[in-house]
């Protein structure tokens, strides 16, 4: 089985004819069928049902597919590796932010990184907690930041400190206390990273807590963003829940009460990468960076639990 191979395959599986992956290739058309066929013979099962004007997948195709990116995306971080040796004089670093980055003074990294390495291609996203290792475990990101928990087969993952999270409300009064898991599942909630969704770390943490009390837990309002939710509480339609780094920030809505839950629930925020993966230096650098900064916010600001 070769790299060859593996790109025709995927490229095949992705435009959906052998016409297609050929052009993106520059090979021709037969060149990328005989790949297909020897990865076929290799494996001794077909991968496409052939015939009609689309290339159909079979369920070997559709299995084999995750192992083949991952392969991929190793050849392509080595090749990085290797142009980017000599004092970041050049390669690409990829790597996976939190979605509310700037709250944990996470807003300066890509400037600050840049200005050291100017010569360093950057490529940082900033998704949900679950999509970044999902995206580290494919093998396209390097590495990243998360809130735990998340997926953990193929990562490596290093804890670095406790945020905890709190009931946000305009409308529960000051001397109501603690938050129990009954009254969240009564209360009329807009919770947000819609896209991810149960998915989210948070968000799994509360629907774990739901369930063991045998409760349903569903929001009347989802949005993508924090800032969206935030404006929703202070406007009184709903309430949601928040990290004290967010809580305690300038930029949090007057108006909005925080409250803690009975039981105590906590964002651990992780540097995670694959397992037996040795970033490039690029992104090694970037990740002590981030980390760096990460961890003197939280000494700054305190209300915090590092873990390193």
């Amino acid at each position: 089985m070769t790299i060859a191979q593996l790109r025709a395959f995927l490229l095949a599986l992705e435009l959906g004819s052998f016409t297609a992956a050929a052009s993106e290739l520059g090979m021709t058309q037969a060149s990328v069928s005989e790949l297909i066929a020897r990865l076929e013979r290799e494996l001794g099962v077909p991968l496409f049902t052939r015939g009609g004007r689309r290339l159909v997948p079979t369920a070997a195709a559709v299995e084999l597919r995750p192992h083949a990116e991952q392969a991929i995306g190793a050849i392509r971080n080595g090749v990085e590796t290797v142009r980017s040796l000599t004092a970041l004089e050049g390669g690409t670093c990829t790597f996976g932010v939190l979605r509310n980055a700037a709250y944990y003074a996470l807003a300066d990294l890509a400037e600050t990184f840049h200005y050291r390495h100017p010569n360093v291609r950057v490529r940082l996203t900033g998704i949900n907690s679950a999509l970044v290792a999902r995206s580290i475990a494919r093998g396209e990101v390097e590495a990243g930041l998360v809130v735990l928990p998340v997926e953990e087969n193929g990562l490596s993952i290093r804890p670095l400190f406790r945020d905890e999270v709190l009931y946000a409300s305009a409308q529960r009064p000051a001397s109501a206390g603690a938050v129990t898991i009954d009254e969240t599942a009564d209360a009329k909630l807009v919770l947000y990273d819609a896209f991810a969704g149960w998915d989210d770390p948070t968000r799994r943490q509360l629907l774990e807590r739901a369930r063991l009390r045998g409760l349903q837990l569903e929001p009347a309002i989802e949005v993508e963003h924090v800032e969206t939710a935030l404006s929703l509480v202070a406007s009184g339609a709903a309430d949601t829940i928040v990290s004290r780094t967010i809580a305690e920030s300038d930029a949090f809505p007057e108006g909005i009460r925080t409250f803690p839950f009975a039981e105590p629930m906590y964002d651990t925020i992780a540097l995670v990468q694959r397992e037996g993966v040795v970033l490039s230096p690029a992104t090694q650098q970037l990740a002590e960076l981030a980390e760096r900064m990460l961890l003197e916010s939280v000494s700054e600001h305190g209300g915090r639990t590092p873990l390193v």
